[in-house]
C-alpha cells in the first residue's frame, strides 16, 4: 500500500466509529470482485468447512466477511493513532479479572484470527503488560504501523517468529500477557495435522508446548466486532483445566475445537481469507490451486 492510502487512513481516525464502519463495509463490497485470488480462497475455505450449507448462503457469507474484514482493516486507523481514552471506550474488556488474578504468574492468551484481534490487543495492552509473536509482513510501512498500534501503551513486546521460541518463553518467564495465534497455516514444520471443521489442517502445536515448558495457564481471548458504530468486546475465559494434557495431539484438537465454536458464533468475522488448508497431508490435492 501507498503512503498516501495511510495518509488517508491517518484522516480517518478523526471520523467517528460509525462513519469508519461504513467506510470499511463499502471497501469490502466494493474490493469483492476486483479480488479475484482472495475471494477464491474465502469460497474454497468455506465450501470446505460448510459443505451442508447451500452455495447461495455461503456466497453471502462470503460477502459478508469482505464487509467485516475490510471494516476492521479501516478501523486500525484507531489503534494506530487516537488517544487511549477513546480506544478504552470503543473495545471493551470482559473477564479482565481472569488476567489480573494471573499476575506473577505464568500465562498465555489463546487468541484466534478474528477480525477484531488487533482492537483487542491494543486494547489490552492499556491494562497489562503484552507480548506476542509476529508475522514479517511485504509492506514495511504496514509493519511498522501494525507494531505501532500494538506497542503503544505500556509494558509491550514483539517477538518475530524467527527469534524462535526461547524468546517466546523469556516473555512468559518475564510476567507479560502471551498471545498466541494457534490458527495459521505455517506449513509442516512443528504442525500436526488436525481436524478443522472435518478437514485436516496443519496446525502448530506451540501452544500446548510452551504451556508445558513454562507451567503458564491458558486463557482464551475472542475479539468481537460488534454493529455499526457501537465498538468491539474482547472477552477472556477462564483459565482451562487440565490444560496442557500429556497428549500434544489431543491439546491441539482441544484448541481447534474451541476455535470452530467461537467461529460458529460470528462466521463473518472469522479470516477466512487465510488459506488455512494451504498445506496437505501427502498424496492429497491442493485446494487453492
Amino acid at each position: 500500500m501507498s503512503r498516501l492510502a495511510f495518509g488517508l487512513m491517518w484522516l480517518a481516525h478523526f471520523l467517528p466509529l460509525r462513519a469508519l464502519a461504513v467506510l470499511g463495509q463499502g471497501l469490502g463490497t466494493l474490493l469483492y470482485w476486483p479480488m479475484r485470488e482472495r475471494r477464491r480462497v474465502v469460497r474454497v475455505n468455506l465450501a470446505k468447512c460448510f459443505p451442508g450449507t447451500d452455495a447461495a448462503a455461503r456466497e453471502r457469507l462470503a460477502r459478508a466477511h469482505f464487509r467485516a474484514f475490510f471494516r476492521a482493516f479501516i478501523e486500525h486507523a484507531l489503534w494506530w493513532w487516537a488517544p487511549p481514552a477513546r480506544i478504552e471506550r470503543l473495545v471493551r474488556i470482559e473477564g479482565l479479572q481472569h488476567l489480573r488474578a494471573m499476575r506473577g504468574r505464568p500465562h498465555i492468551l489463546l487468541m484466534p484470527h478474528f477480525v477484531g484481534l488487533d482492537a483487542a490487543v491494543t486494547r489490552l495492552s492499556c491494562e497489562v503488560d503484552v507480548a506476542g509473536l509476529y508475522a514479517r509482513q511485504k509492506n514495511p510501512l504496514y509493519e511498522r504501523l501494525l507494531a505501532r498500534g500494538r506497542n503503544r501503551f505500556g509494558r509491550t513486546r514483539q517477538i518475530a517468529r524467527q527469534e524462535g521460541v526461547r524468546a517466546a518463553i523469556r516473555a512468559i518467564r518475564d510476567g507479560y500477557a502471551f498471545c498466541y495465534l494457534p490458527d495459521l497455516d505455517f506449513g509442516p514444520r512443528d504442525s500436526i495435522f488436525v481436524p478443522f471443521f472435518g478437514v485436516p489442517a496443519a496446525t502448530v502445536t506451540g501452544v500446548s508446548r510452551l504451556a508445558r515448558i513454562t507451567g503458564a495457564k491458558l486463557l482464551p481471548c475472542v475479539a468481537r466486532m460488534l454493529p455499526g458504530g457501537a465498538g468491539y468486546v474482547a472477552t477472556i475465559e477462564p483459565p482451562w483445566q487440565g490444560f496442557p494434557s500429556d497428549d500434544v495431539a489431543a491439546d491441539t484438537r482441544r484448541v481447534n475445537a474451541f476455535i470452530e465454536q467461537r467461529v460458529l458464533e460470528m462466521p463473518e468475522q472469522y479470516l477466512w481469507l487465510h488459506k488455512r488448508f494451504k498445506t496437505r497431508p501427502p498424496g492429497e490435492a491442493r485446494f487453492y490451486d
